[in-house]
């Protein structure tokens, strides 16, 4: 087999995720970030890490067992290369992570909020903990022994079990107990202060009463990490079975997938090192020794649960998402009738989006209502207006896609709720996730058919919507809302090559839209210009379009909050490339493309990143924004990040993140459009709209400079 030549300005995904993952862990060792937040920040890293060996290092596995030769095309790897590579990386993340816990651990005492080991246990507190493990914990712990008669058991996905040796009248073998998934993760000490013990020490204390005519030894705590990676595209389809069904059988599969990790609490010695390593079919290097917790989704809990005086001091200062400037009190369907509307999550509320939705499900206008849903929230107002709209007599259609990783359970749920209701619910595509975020209400005026149309770049999820940085669109424009229609027709009868006059739609339409928008500025050489924000960069066609770009002087800033595969700044090909990735108080999501300057630029925004599996495998909408006000505003957004200082970091030649050289004065890009977001709302509209413009006329000259 010929081997291929790999670009030198591309990078391998998973390592260029691990660095993005580590920028998460920056920001849980930065001193200017409250206490609290930063043990958020360290809870965070943790589910992601998970995540990532659950899907990515799962999906490599896969990969070796099916063809162990096949090379990355970014980086000339084999799958057992990247995995290599992988775990070697892995390695000193845990130690900077468990160092990074310890710390902040350590700080946090002096207010009171304490993890203890139960040595540090006061002797009440050793009494309280003893008799309530005797009463609340003993009677529903499921102990098992380990020996001939008795074979080892499956060990769940992420679910922490207390081992120990056990020997009894000269026999050895091994005790394993599940920490019950029905009990808290920790036990509150009685006491003003928030003092706490994890339960699987609180278990583990107690193995001796667990296996009472044992002698105990080597006590620890192990976790499996598994993969997760199953496709249901991959299921039988010609059973005719409900969809929901077979997602349900995924999920259930899922739970018994091959290991790729093991975290242990205490170093293992030689002799069980091997067992497990047998047991689950992984090397010595799968295994990871942790000093800190292995699920830490407590902490949220526990940052709830401080008094008022104390949040102060340990977290974020509150902030509330606003009523959006560009809206009046009132009808929002007459509004969106009248001008375009752009919300920009957190820093305002969804509110009026559902608003819309809840007007639209009462109005006697109102004939249709179409959605395609990802991502919701357990509770949902959106799917009670839906349903609402269809007890009204409305038509409603979900086009509800159950492969939302992770989220498939909810989705089903919520599937199933709808169609009690009378909505139409449809499941997307074999082989193609929907994870477009369109809206179409459909309603008459004067005998002819009007449109509202909603796009936006994250999910109607209204929990996420207050910790997410995403923007809304609600439009009456009649080409955008026609385009949409034909969109439902195309997803309703299974036509994913629809032709669109100004939505550009993957698998078909986006990529192609997409390199031949910056087709167009490569014409214009040194006066080419391309701003484009998303989460991920994998796609090699639109790498290759972009060093194209450079090389003929097209400036180029990608602001990428994650997987980025192309390198900035190698000669002859990225000179004109930069690469900003921000990790702050709020999750990066939206997806912006900028293509020219002033009155010309031509800006979009929509769901889709620029990676091989969104161009070509899934459905993306991306829609042109024509409102000049909305433009300007997204424009002035996309600015403020490029100046940010504080929360961004430039990707350098060798896709490492460093952090920018501080200008004359911080520039925290998110506290910006918080403050924007507050000022927006006061009386004094006049003077902050002047301030604002000069403002971003400061921003203008900082980037020419930078620019020469």
């Amino acid at each position: 087999m010929e081997k291929q030549e790999i670009p030198d300005y591309t990078q391998n995904r998973e390592l260029s995720w691990l660095r993005f993952n580590q920028r998460v862990l920056q920001e849980a060792r930065d001193e200017t970030v409250p206490l609290m937040e930063r043990m958020k920040f360290v809870a965070i890293f943790t589910s992601n890490l998970d995540e990532f060996f659950m899907i990515r290092v799962g999906s490599l596995y896969d990969m070796a067992a099916a063809d162990n030769k096949k090379q990355d095309i970014r980086s000339g790897m084999t799958p057992v290369q990247q995995l290599d590579a992988i775990y070697q990386a892995v390695a000193p993340l845990y130690k900077e992570r468990d160092k990074t816990y310890t710390e902040i651990k350590k700080q946090l005492k002096p207010y009171g909020v304490c993890g203890l080991d139960f040595k540090e246990l006061e002797q009440q507190e050793k009494k309280y903990v003893k008799k309530y493990f005797k009463e609340q914990v003993l009677p529903v712990l499921s102990p098992q022994i380990v020996d001939a008669n008795h074979p080892f058991p499956h060990l769940l996905n992420k679910e922490i079990y207390v081992v120990a040796t056990l020997k009894l009248r000269g026999n050895s073998m091994m005790g394993i107990v599940p920490v019950p998934q029905y009990i808290s993760d920790i036990l509150y000490l009685p006491g003003n202060d928030i003092r706490y013990i994890r339960m699987e020490k609180v278990i583990m204390e107690y193995l001796d009463l667990v296996f009472d005519q044992y002698q105990v030894s080597d006590e620890n705590y192990i976790c499996v990490t598994r993969n997760a990676d199953i496709s249901p595209d991959d299921e039988a389809y010609a059973d005719n079975e409900d969809f929901r069904h077979i997602m349900q059988e995924t999920l259930h599969k899922r739970r018994r997938m091959a290991v790729v990790r093991l975290e242990t609490a205490e170093p293992l010695g030689r002799e069980m090192e091997e067992y497990f390593c047998d047991r689950f079919r992984i090397t010595p290097e799968c295994i990871f020794r942790t000093k800190m917790p292995m699920k830490l989704g407590f902490i949220f809990a526990i940052a709830d649960k401080l008094p008022d005086s104390m949040k102060r001091s340990l977290t974020d200062p509150p902030f509330t998402p606003q009523p959006p400037a560009s809206l009046a009190d009132g009808s929002v369907m007459d509004q969106v009738r009248k001008k375009d509307v752009l919300l920009s999550y957190p820093y305002e509320s969804m509110d009026p989006f559902l608003q819309l939705i809840k007007e639209a499900a009462s109005d006697p206008d109102v004939m249709t209502i179409k959605i395609t849903i990802y991502r919701l929230a357990r509770k949902a107002r959106l799917v009670e207006y839906l349903c609402a709209a269809a007890e009204n007599g409305k038509e409603v259609t979900a086009l509800i896609e159950l492969r939302a990783r992770f989220d498939e359970q909810n989705n089903i749920d919520w599937s199933e709720r709808m169609e009690e209701a009378g909505c139409r619910v449809l499941y997307g595509f074999e082989g193609y996730k929907v994870h477009s975020k369109v809206c179409l209400i459909t309603y008459r005026s004067k005998n002819e058919i009007r449109y509202i149309t909603q796009i936006g770049t994250g999910n109607y999820n209204e929990k996420t919507a207050k910790m997410y940085t995403d923007y809304s669109l609600m439009t009456s424009h009649q080409g955008i809302g026609e385009d949409a229609a034909v969109f439902f027709k195309n997803m309703s009868i299974g036509n994913l090559e629809g032709v669109y006059e100004h939505l550009i739609v993957s698998p078909v339409g986006l990529k192609q839209k997409v390199l031949a928008l910056i087709d167009e500025e490569i014409r214009k050489g040194e006066n080419g210009r391309v701003i484009m924000k998303m989460n991920s960069l994998t796609d090699m066609d639109f790498i290759h379009k972009t060093v194209e770009a450079s090389r003929a002087g097209v400036q180029i800033d990608l602001i990428v909050r994650g997987i980025c595969c192309i390198l900035p700044g190698v000669p002859g090909k990225t000179d004109n490339l930069r690469v900003t990735s921000i990790v702050g108080r709020y999750l990066e999501h939206p997806r912006v493309f900028v293509f020219g300057t002033g009155g010309e630029a031509k800006v979009y925004i929509g769901s889709a990143d620029m990676m091989t599996r969104n161009t070509e495998k899934r459905v993306e909408v991306a829609c042109p924004i024509y409102d000049e006000e909305i433009k300007k505003k997204l424009i002035h957004d996309l600015q403020v990040m490029l100046s940010d200082n504080v929360k961004a970091r430039q990707m350098a030649g060798d896709g490492t993140y460093r952090k920018k050289r501080t200008g004359e004065k911080d520039i925290n890009a998110q506290e910006i459009f918080m403050k924007e977001a507050l000022n927006a709302r006061r009386p004094a509209a006049g003077i902050h709209k002047t301030n604002r413009a000069s403002f971003f006329g400061r921003l203008l000259v900082i980037f020419r400079k930078k620019k020469k």
